[in-house]
């Protein structure tokens, strides 16, 4: 046992660096080999001594419990299954997240408290191992020149930087991949004699992509395409050995699946239906998410089919991306090198069209595509590389260096200027993170709470307004934040509460994230409130803000309404829409109250004014406001303005496709009108959006009757609209159910 393994230790750290005794390539300078080892040695220091600083990202603590679930599966040999059971709120079991797992092991075998640490240092080496593989690729194809400078432009990209510090699965995963690679290009470059050593290495890459997330199995497709292209090029000298070669293949291949399955629970409870499963599945437990992008809140399963692509050309710097033009100008140079560019370009380029093709719900910039980054940042060294080479003159190769030099300065600039916010980072089309503020998303991962939480352990105070004898600090991300307290907890108390919701939430100082906040807030200066006392920023752009109680006059109002008492309830919202006119909770339950009284036509000239102005105010800081907009254009319908009512419902409907109140008002107003079929649309359009209420399918029955359809016939056409519903988003079990609800139906009807 022990000699096993030493045998695998052996060709995990050894194997790899066998390649650092090549040879030179002709013509090469030798004092790059030492280089590549100063700048690997310099970039591993440089992840752990940067990742100190750093914050919890946004899905860490997901898959922390994830990690303890799966620790329990092994614990019980199996019997706790919660790890291998996918529920319609959890789809982590559909991963198998093996760095996460392994970390996990080490922090419950040895008790450790103040775990984050050791989950980003083991985040940083994966990094490094990233960075390794790439580099060691690139010398394989330019030499050690284009090792080095491989190492550094992806160490000096500030994505790739800062999602190195503590993003568990993109960061790991892009390191296997190109890992995987690097070990395909060995494997049929060292054809017809096959290396041990390099077959056992490239199984394990497979399994450690696959043991990430089941996307890994990509490697094994990359593989098999590389394969066939590499023995088609070769036919003449490989065609002795097609059957040994493909029998090892195939083994490396199966190799790879059965060591992924061995620490992934859910495959190992069926390791082929499973697997097909989690293949299958994925895409139905995407959460569709709003966020910003282009000046606009969009949802993420709506977005134009351009997101990644733009958000890649805006966020890549621009070293990288001229080295990346470079490289396909003058690939003709280097035509005899044309199967490692095939490779290179395949990997860079077909993950980043398949999203588009696919149209695949994708958010939070281009982290996903994080496993074809390595690629495309050795194509950019190689493209720097082999314009110095073929630049004769002397002075005009310094000239190129030197040119890749200021270019670099923007991404470097940008981490020192913004550390430890690196990934929030905008190239020269953009301007920087500044230019970007209010049109598309900045800190997405929240790695700036930990800053904001510091913050508030050390400057907050109580006041005449603190509730109990601890200070209550409220925030949306409340895993991270009960992290950050853990340890001031005799003084501090945390609480969750949503950004809409602050008003009827108890909390002494309140931490906000911007992402997710609406850009027409940032534009009209409603962002950030009044009552901010600390900013974190990135480029003079807020990306974290804490915010300090003044009034609890909107939380006594919610209090009050909540028991039953509607005049004090009016008396407190009033004193808080007069301290704080974009007070969301107080102006939208004040302006529901008064729309309510409105309906008695006595009141409603004396309350519709009233309502008016509240709304109207509040409007001016947050003009695309569903709440408050669906709100105005009731006051408008009341007034006897139907059609304007009518063109807010679909404003409102632009601004949210999926908020629902807009479309039952719409679908009111034409039923109001006659207009049954008008009315009918408004409430298909909300159906196919997904949702699915009582309310829906009640107002649905409601209109088909009023088109002369008897109970059987109004729910033949329900039944209809569930089935085309469901065959349109792939589940067609369920859509199968309902068309036999609709013969079973007519069946009835034709037996009667």
């Amino acid at each position: 046992m022990s000699s096993c393994i030493g045998k695998f230790a052996t060709y995990f750290f050894k194997e790899p660096f066998s390649e650092l005794k090549s040879k030179q390539h002709e013509g090469e300078n030798k004092i790059w080999r030492p280089v590549f080892l100063f700048v690997l040695a310099l970039s591993l220091f440089g992840l752990l001594f940067l990742a100190k600083d750093a914050g919890i990202s946004g899905d860490e603590f997901f898959h922390v419990h994830h990690s303890q679930d799966v620790f329990n599966y092994y614990k019980t040999f199996g019997e706790d299954k919660t790890a291998a059971t996918p529920t319609e709120s959890n789809n982590l079991p559909y991963y198998s997240q093996s760095p996460d797992t392994f970390i996990h092991l080490i922090i419950n075998t040895f008790g450790i408290e103040d775990y984050m640490p050791w989950r980003h240092a083991l985040c940083n080496i994966l990094a490094w191992v990233g960075i390794l593989y790439a580099g060691l690729l690139a010398r394989r194809i330019g030499g050690w020149r284009a090792a080095v400078l491989t190492c550094v432009l992806l160490f000096l990209s500030p994505r790739f930087l800062g999602h190195s510090f503590n993003n568990l699965k993109d960061i790991p995963f892009a390191s296997a991949c190109i890992m995987s690679i690097y070990y395909i290009v060995k494997f049929l470059d060292g054809l017809p004699k096959i290396k041990i050593s390099t077959a056992i290495m490239l199984a394990l890459s497979i399994a450690f992509a696959t043991s990430i997330r089941v996307g890994g199995l990509l490697m094994v497709a990359y593989f098999g395409l590389f394969a066939i292209v590499y023995y088609i090029y070769k036919q003449k000298t490989l065609k002795p050995v097609f059957f040994k070669t493909l029998i090892w293949s195939l083994g490396i291949c199966i190799v790879g699946y059965i060591l992924a399955v061995l620490v992934w629970p859910y495959a190992l409870e069926g390791p082929v239906s499973n697997v097909y499963d989690a293949f299958t599945n994925m895409s139905k437990f995407q959460i569709a998410i709003r966020q910003v992008f282009e000046g606009k809140m969009q949802w993420s399963d709506t977005l134009p089919w351009y997101y990644s692509p733009k958000y890649m050309l805006m966020t890549i710097p621009l070293v990288v991306l001229v080295g990346f033009l470079l490289s396909m100008v003058l690939a003709f140079h280097n035509r005899k090198k044309w199967f490692y560019y095939l490779v290179l370009f395949f990997t860079a380029l077909f993950p980043v069209f398949w999203i588009v093709i696919d149209r695949s719900n994708v958010y939070g910039g281009w982290r996903h595509l994080l496993f074809s980054y390595p690629s495309i940042v050795i194509l950019a060294a190689l493209g720097w590389d082999s314009l110095i080479e073929l630049v004769r003159n002397r002075y005009a190769k310094w000239a190129v260096a030197l040119a890749m030099c200021l270019l670099c300065v923007h991404p470097v600039a940008h981490c020192i200027r913004n550390h430890p916010y690196e990934y929030v980072y905008f190239n020269q089309f953009v301007g920087n993170a500044g230019n970007a503020y209010g049109k598309y998303e900045l800190d997405y991962y929240y790695h700036s709470l930990r800053e904001a939480s510091e913050w508030v352990k050390e400057n907050a105070k109580k006041d005449s307004l603190t509730s109990g004898e601890k200070i209550k600090v409220g925030c949306w991300h409340i895993h991270p934040l009960n992290y950050y307290f853990k340890d001031d907890t005799a003084h501090f108390e945390t609480a969750f509460v949503r950004w809409a919701e602050r008003g009827s939430s108890d909390w002494d100082y309140l931490i906000v994230c911007t992402t997710g906040i609406g850009p027409d807030m940032i534009a009209t200066g409603a962002y950030p409130p009044a009552n901010t006392v600390y900013q974190v920023k990135v480029d003079d752009a807020p990306v974290c803000i804490v915010l300090k109680r003044k009034q609890k006059y909107d939380l006594q109002g919610s209090e009050a309404m909540k028991k039953g008492d509607v005049e004090q309830g009016i008396t407190y919202l009033n004193k808080a829409v007069e301290a704080e006119p974009d007070n969301e909770t107080a102006v939208i339950s004040l302006a529901e109250i008064y729309l309510k009284r409105a309906m008695t036509d006595t009141l409603r000239s004396e309350l519709l004014p009233k309502i008016n102005n509240i709304l109207d105010n509040f409007l001016k800081c947050n003009p695309l406001n569903e709440n408050a907009n669906i709100m105005k254009a009731n006051c408008l319908l009341m007034s006897g303005q139907a059609d304007e009512a009518l063109k807010l419902c679909e404003q409102t409907i632009n601004t949210n496709y999926k908020y629902e109140n807009s479309y039952n008002l719409a679908a009111q107003i034409k039923l109001a009108s006659g207009d049954v079929t008008g009315a009918e649309n408004y409430l298909v359009r909300l159906f196919n959006t997904g949702r699915h209420s009582d309310q829906l399918v009640k107002n649905l029955l409601q209109v088909f009757r009023y088109q002369g359809l008897d109970e059987a016939g109004a729910y033949i056409k329900l039944y209809s609209l569930l089935e085309d519903y469901y065959r349109s988003i792939g589940e067609d079990e369920l859509a199968d159910q309902y068309d036999q609800a609709q013969t079973q139906l007519m069946q009835n009807r034709f037996r009667q």
